[in-house]
């Protein structure tokens, strides 16, 4: 995928048609994510999907392994319209398996991921995206890739960077504090836009190199 394209992923072409999963409407509570409900952002991926779906008893789980020359491929979740103002926090567990080879969303040339997760809002005709990365070398807690512009919105935060792998890592999101941190300079009284989709993508296509990666236990706390 050409990493211009990557940048607009703020827009989630998935959340425009019926591409993605789409979380079903429930009572407020916690929301599980299936893992056989995420589906390839067809205009967003290369033509080959490199994402299993395993039904592991103990946690099923997705599994992303990416090879060079593959084209990156995106999977995406959308969320429900009932839940969308009243979504809270998204939790998950993820685990770097192969590192992409030098892989540092800082650095230009070197943008690949052993894991990423995108969490997107949207207001009027702008979308917002946070893009939360296991990193192979970058440094952990930094903040770059900024986008800014009167459509598109997005920051990139290294939320791990290389090893342990092969080990669970749980994360959780507070959607609003994070919304207000990155896009309304911390005010925490600020309006926080419609939640809209979450998305995942292990790729190696800058570095040329073999990435991969697992993904469980999403949930949507609402």
């Amino acid at each position: 995928m050409k990493r211009a394209s990557l940048a607009a992923v703020a827009a989630f072409a998935f959340l425009l048609g019926p591409q993605a999963g789409r979380a079903q409407g429930a009572p407020p509570g916690p929301l599980n994510l299936d893992v056989t409900r995420w589906k390839v952002v067809g205009r967003e991926s290369g033509p080959v999907n490199y994402y299993t779906a395993v039904n592991d008893p103990a946690l099923p789980f997705v599994r992303a392994h990416y090879m060079p020359p593959e084209a990156t491929t995106v999977l995406g979740f959308e969320v429900n319209d009932g839940d969308r103002k009243r979504a809270t926090a998204v939790s998950w567990q993820w685990r770097a398996e192969t590192l992409p080879a030098g892989g540092d969303e800082c650095a230009d040339g070197k943008g690949d991921s052993a894991a990423v997760v995108y969490l997107t809002w949207k207001q009027t005709l702008r979308w917002y995206t946070l893009k939360y990365v296991w990193s192979a070398v970058g440094k952990r807690g930094a903040v770059c890739g900024r986008k800014r512009n009167p459509f598109v919105a997005q920051d990139t935060i290294i939320l791990e960077s290389g090893a342990p792998l092969g080990v669970w890592h749980a994360e959780q999101i507070d959607l609003r504090r994070e919304f207000r941190a990155h896009f309304d300079n911390g005010d925490p009284n600020g309006d926080v836009p419609d939640f809209v989709g979450i998305g995942i993508m292990t790729d190696g296509d800058q570095t040329k190199s073999e990435s991969a990666a697992d993904y469980a236990g999403f949930v949507l706390e609402r």
